[in-house]
């Protein structure tokens, strides 16, 4: 049986319990601290800056137009929330992709039942910073030239009318790709074959996406959010019939 889009916000949920079960919580609170001050000093920033932004993208109108200033400039002031919100979440998940790693292998484990990855040593922490943070670029070699393009569109007067609705579904999207690839590049499967992945699978990845990009909107519990996000997105991968470590190659779950 084909699993519903809304299966989304299931993973989270369930995403969420596990990072705040006993065995978990411990994976959780150093990437937890990280983001937390990371997401203070950019807000404080961005509140600083916002209302410069948001004139920045506004389109100059002549002075018989000026009413229409009312009514686009909510849809701006959307558009710099996206864009604030977006750069804070990429940034977040570059410093703590080791921890969000290591946690997604943590969560596997438990929800496979059997640990076929290496007992937990800093040493072994250490060790995937040059994976993970490998692949942290691959994502934004993915993202840079997109959010460029949006970036552009949204300079364009009247056609940036519609930056903001595209930005929202790159932004789920991204948010599909971001986390759902901890689990795959901790099982060894490579950036394409991820893509294809969740490409198979895109309306449970959407599904998914927009749940957690709708939930890591909202400040402050965008922190706790992240974890949860990773956990979710582990089981996504298992449940919809992701590959198990060390068998080389897709298994597909019960339909």
């Amino acid at each position: 049986m084909r699993a519903p889009v809304l299966s989304g916000p299931q993973y989270l949920g369930e995403g969420l319990k596990l990072v705040m079960s006993p065995g978990l919580r411990l994976f959780v609170l150093l990437p937890l601290a990280i983001n937390l001050i990371l997401f203070s000093l950019m807000i404080g920033f961005a509140v600083q800056q916002f209302s410069g932004w948001v004139d920045t993208f506004m389109p100059s109108l002549p002075s018989w137009l000026s009413f229409l200033q009312y009514i686009l400039w909510p849809l701006f002031v959307v558009l710099v929330i996206l864009m604030v919100f977006f750069t804070f979440t990429m940034v977040a998940n570059i410093v703590a992709a080791p921890f969000n790693g290591f946690l997604a292998e943590k969560v596997e484990v438990v929800v496979r039942g059997q640990d076929n990855f290496p007992p937990f040593s800093w040493g072994e922490l250490i060790a995937m910073v040059p994976r993970t943070l490998g692949r942290e670029g691959r994502k934004l070699a993915y993202f840079l030239p997109r959010a460029l393009g949006l970036l552009i569109l949204s300079f364009i007067p009247v056609v940036n009318l519609v930056a903001a609705p595209l930005w929202l579904l790159f932004g789920v999207w991204m948010m599909a790709i971001q986390y759902i690839d901890y689990p795959a590049d901790n099982n060894k499967v490579s950036w394409q074959d991820m893509l294809a992945w969740l490409r198979e699978k895109r309306w449970q990845s959407l599904g998914f996406g927009g749940i957690t990009y709708a939930a890591l909107l909202v400040p402050f519990v965008n922190i706790l959010m992240m974890p949860a996000a990773v956990a979710g997105a582990t089981l996504f991968w298992v449940r919809e019939g992701g590959v198990s470590s060390g068998t080389g190659a897709v298994t597909q779950t019960p339909r």
